[in-house]
């Protein structure tokens, strides 16, 4: 870039020198009689005048024609050069592109889609035709893109509108060449995978001629003529009827022989229920002699242990009787020693006590026979704490005023004297 941009430069230094210089001569020329003041003059100022033409042509130049071209990002471009004809390939960026010299071309390398609108419909501008004739419609959609490893090599002959200029006629011409092929019933169901596969390989190779690479092709909804539609319907309502008839017998054969199975199932399980109850009343039955063998024995010895146990407790029980018997004869006994003793502890103790009492009597009686008073004080000490009042006559003879009540001294000591001589007796 920079040498091609040096190139020009130079150039354009030599023409404006140039076109200078030949003035110079011609007004040498003309002022050949002229004053040397005026040559001198004129040779210095010719070096001006070439700066000054050099920047006003650069200027005007870079204004008409900028010189700098942006590749955008998902873009290729490709610049060819006029004089020698080499083409080189640029992405993203700046390029340098001399006017007058260099021409630039910018392609976009993202995937395109192409969706021919004329062949949507049965009734529209451009149906398809089925191999009978008919008329359907399809919802093609075809994506591809630039080849960016081959756009250097194919640049020169891309149109500038390449949807229109070369995928537009391709997929018309392979579509409609391969639809021919298949009846309206095969596009419809069962083909649409092989056609699609077709239009694929068949596109592939003649957008790859002009440097496109053929990404996907997708075959979505046919479109149906309207009486194929209707007849369509018709039969597939009789073959869903008879679809539906014949899994109906289907399943009612396949009850049946369910229904067989089962009995069958029923029977043999029976059969071997029965075979195993047998089997399983003949092991009861030889466990249950086998176990008597066992258990016969042990009876016996049980019954032999029973009357043992029985003869023990007799024994037993008997022997029970006689200790008891022993044993009340003994406590008996040993009750009537207890109570003699108890009756003689109660005679000793009513006698004690008799002692002890009459003794005590004696006591009193010989204190009270020195001491007469004592009764009186006795009976105040007893009094003082239950009786607050006493109304009582006064004795006629002057003295204690409660003889009445406890009798004269003589009667005591009288009565004191009859004890003491009971005592004696």
């Amino acid at each position: 870039m920079l040498d091609g941009a040096r190139d020009v430069f130079r150039s354009i230094c030599d023409w404006v020198s140039g076109r200078v210089g030949g003035l110079g001569r011609k007004a040498g020329d003309a002022a050949a009689n002229g004053t040397a003041r005026t040559l001198s003059a004129l040779a210095g100022a010719k070096g001006t005048f070439i700066a000054l033409g050099v920047l006003g042509a650069s200027g005007y130049l870079l204004h008409a024609y900028p010189p700098l071209v942006t590749v955008g990002r998902g873009e290729g471009g490709v610049r060819v050069n006029r004089l020698t004809g080499g083409v080189s390939e640029w992405r993203d960026g700046s390029v340098f592109v001399m006017p007058g010299l260099h021409d630039m071309h910018l392609y976009s390398l993202r995937d395109r889609i192409y969706q021919p609108e004329p062949i949507r419909r049965a009734d529209g501008a451009a149906p398809l035709q089925s191999v009978e004739g008919l008329s359907l419609g399809i919802d093609l959609s075809v994506r591809y893109a630039l080849d960016a490893t081959r756009l250097a090599a194919v640049s020169k002959n891309l149109p500038d509108d390449i949807g229109r200029e070369i995928v537009e006629p391709a997929v018309q011409g392979v579509i409609y060449k391969i639809f021919a092929r298949y009846t309206v019933r095969e596009i419809f169901s069962v083909k649409r995978v092989e056609i699609q596969q077709a239009i694929e390989a068949e596109l592939k190779s003649k957008l790859a001629q002009d440097g496109i690479v053929l990404r996907t092709v997708h075959v979505g909804k046919v479109d149906l003529p309207a009486d194929y539609r209707r007849g369509m319907e018709g039969l597939l309502a009789e073959e869903l009827a008879t679809q539906k008839m014949r899994y109906t017998l289907e399943l009612k054969d396949k009850r049946v022989q369910a229904i067989a199975l089962d009995g069958e199932a029923e029977k043999v399980r029976r059969e071997k229920a029965a075979e195993a109850s047998a089997r399983e009343q003949i092991i009861a039955a030889k466990a249950q002699e086998e176990a008597m063998k066992h258990v016969l024995p042990f009876k016996r010895r049980q019954i032999e242990q029973r009357r043992l146990e029985a003869e023990a407790a007799k024994t037993a029980r008997i022997k029970g009787a006689e200790g008891g018997a022993e044993a009340r004869r003994i406590e008996a006994g040993g009750e009537a020693e207890a109570r003699q003793k108890l009756a003689d502890a109660e005679a000793y103790r009513l006698d004690r006590v008799g002692r002890v009492n009459a003794e005590q009597m004696e006591r009193e009686g010989a204190l009270i026979s020195r001491h007469p008073l004592l009764i009186q004080k006795t009976l105040a000490d007893k009094l003082s704490d239950k009786v607050q009042v006493i109304i009582a006559p006064p004795p006629a003879d002057g003295g204690f005023i409660a003889s009445n009540l406890i009798g004269s001294p003589k009667r005591a000591g009288a009565a004191a004297a009859d004890g003491q001589a009971a005592e004696g007796r």
